[in-house]
């Protein structure tokens, strides 16, 4: 499997997980009794959900609409830079209609209005604690291959303008880190969720401080929690009541580490697992799937999966992406 193969395989996963887990419900009760089981393939969104009522089947939200006008920042500028991270957030702010969008996140909300009002970005995200800097996150792995502390490094950079807290850089370090160690073509997934962990601990050192659970012990935590030799129903609602599921990046973080170590790294299998877990599903599940993805390979992931991905979410050029983050990848190794 090529290095191509890999960073393509993490793409498909973000936009996997995030548009999968897009239906479901606030509780995992709730999503179970509203899909009689496990969600096993895409939905749209229920007309009466409370925040993507209405999406098509297959439809991504803003975890992989960030993830990619990063992306495409990150290649013009062949490095993560701050005004990169800022250009890629007021874009895409722009193209999803701004304030007419639903699905806008509290922190990259307040801190958009503030860069809109000429605040600077080392300012506009200092209580940005909840999870949108590691939503996005996994195009920083992409470009890292194997490399936990330039993910480190890069992962706060890109946090900086919305989520310039301790809290939020150990979530998005964790995510970025994982991901690149899973380009790796020898990596096993022990090695992938413990480097997760190291990136937390290292990312946490490097925002501002601000309340929040320890991302990297709740990590280990979720992963025993996932593992345990029990109705995989039971687990998930272990991980729900314990780890949590909401818009806390010590919460989501961590749960989408569960989910992947429940699935063994099997993206579609991290995805049924990241819908039942409710909550921020969509955000848990596109965090989980890319890491599966960047691990597994485009070739993980079934015909049909790739093609409905390709036919709802049109303006995402995956393969172009893909190729992009590959030469940046690629020098890196050089270097």
């Amino acid at each position: 499997m090529t290095l191509y193969d890999h960073i393509l395989g993490g793409l498909y996963g973000q936009a996997l997980g995030d548009a999968w887990c897009m239906p479901a419900m606030l509780t995992p009760d709730q999503t179970w009794q509203r899909y009689s089981g496990w969600i096993d393939r895409f939905h749209p969104g229920a007309i009466d959900h409370p925040v993507h009522g209405g999406l098509p089947a297959a439809r991504i939200t803003d975890d992989t609409e960030q993830a990619f006008q990063l992306a495409t920042v990150i290649i013009e500028d062949q490095a993560m830079t701050e005004d990169g991270a800022v250009r890629a957030v007021l874009r895409w702010y722009h193209s999803v209609g701004g304030e007419s969008c639903p699905y806008i996140g509290p922190s990259t909300r307040r801190a958009v209005h503030q860069l809109l009002a000429g605040v600077g970005p080392r300012k506009t995200g200092i209580h940005g604690d909840t999870n949108g800097a590691a939503m996005r996150s996994c195009v920083i792995g992409l470009i890292h291959p194997g490399d936990v502390a330039s993910c480190v490094r890069d992962s706060a950079i890109q946090a900086t303008p919305t989520h310039n807290t301790d809290v939020a850089m150990s979530g998005a370090a964790a995510v970025a880190g994982a991901v690149a160690v899973a380009l790796q073509s020898n990596s096993q997934l022990d090695d992938i969720l413990r480097a997760g962990v190291t990136a937390a601990e290292k990312g946490r050192s490097l925002g501002p401080p601000y309340m929040g659970a320890s991302v990297a012990r709740r990590i280990t935590l979720a992963i025993e929690i996932a593992r345990r030799i029990d109705d995989p129903r039971a687990r998930i609602q272990e991980l729900y009541d314990v780890i949590g599921s909401t818009l806390a990046t010590s919460e989501s973080v961590p749960a989408a580490f569960g989910v992947l170590a429940m699935a063994n790294g099997i993206p579609v299998q991290t995805a049924i697992f990241a819908a039942a877990l409710s909550g921020d599903a969509d955000t848990v599940g596109a965090m989980a799937c890319s890491i599966a993805g960047a691990w597994r390979g485009v070739g993980a992931f079934p015909a049909e999966i790739l093609n409905a991905l390709r036919i709802s979410n049109p303006e995402l050029d995956f393969e172009g992406i893909a190729h992009g983050l590959t030469a940046l990848a690629e020098r890196s190794l050089i270097t």
